[in-house]
């Protein structure tokens, strides 16, 4: 089983979602945002993973690399390959199924809570966010969790996406809470050495909970007829 990994330079890491598939004997490639004629063919692809993103899908700095993206959600989707997507992949989907996507009404930043009546065991806990921007959920997929800011989760046929990040690890948080991270944090009141060492924790807590989610995801989604 392989799964095709698309990420930006620097900022792939699979984290927790892929140390799962790994477990469960996937195989890895990956394909970098910035350069998308160089991306992989997804033929013989068995899942595309679709990571998050510093981007913004509407930016028109980056609107070749996001079209060529849609393409390849609209490709895989005609030939049935299973797609797990992540923040910025998330909102890819919206685009590319007819939805839309937008500043937030505030940031989310941090460790927050999602509720989900569609599955409260999987869905509803504390994750990690980190985004500026929010997706509207199209016609063709349903909305399976949410919080106060917008929808937190999205399922269709071979299709769910988070706004937040279930693959976050203590080493990515870490990453992300450095350089220009600094300051995101510090414009919402977080500390970011305090919340590095918090996190770990939260990741600690929420690993089994990506897995089962991983699980779900291959057992009841990516085999949906």
């Amino acid at each position: 089983m392989k799964v095709l990994i698309v990420g930006n330079q620097g900022d792939s890491d699979p984290g927790l979602v892929g140390a799962r598939l790994l477990d469960l004997d996937f195989k890895l490639a990956f394909s970098m945002r910035e350069f998308p004629r160089e991306w992989k063919s997804i033929a013989g692809i068995d899942l595309l993973l679709l990571l998050g993103s510093e981007w913004s899908v509407y930016s028109e700095h980056n609107g070749k690399e996001v079209a060529a993206e849609v393409d390849l959600v609209r490709t895989a989707m005609k030939r049935g390959v299973p797609i797990f997507a992540i923040c910025f992949g998330a909102q890819v989907i919206s685009r590319a199924l007819g939805g839309s996507v937008a500043r937030a009404p505030e940031p989310e930043v941090g460790w927050r809570a999602v509720s989900s009546a569609f599955s409260p065991e999987l869905l509803q806990h504390s994750w990690l966010q980190w985004h500026y921007d929010i997706f509207n959920v199209p016609a063709s997929l349903q909305t399976v969790a949410s919080n106060e800011v917008g929808p937190q989760a999205m399922l269709g046929r071979r299709v769910f996406a988070t706004q937040f990040h279930p693959e976050a690890t203590t080493e990515i948080i870490k990453r992300w809470s450095s350089g220009k991270g600094v300051d995101e944090l510090h414009s919402q009141g977080i500390d970011p050495k305090s919340f590095v060492e918090s996190s770990r924790d939260c990741v600690a807590r929420q690993a089994p909970v990506t897995a089962r989610l991983v699980d779900w995801f291959l057992t009841a989604v990516s085999t949906d007829n």
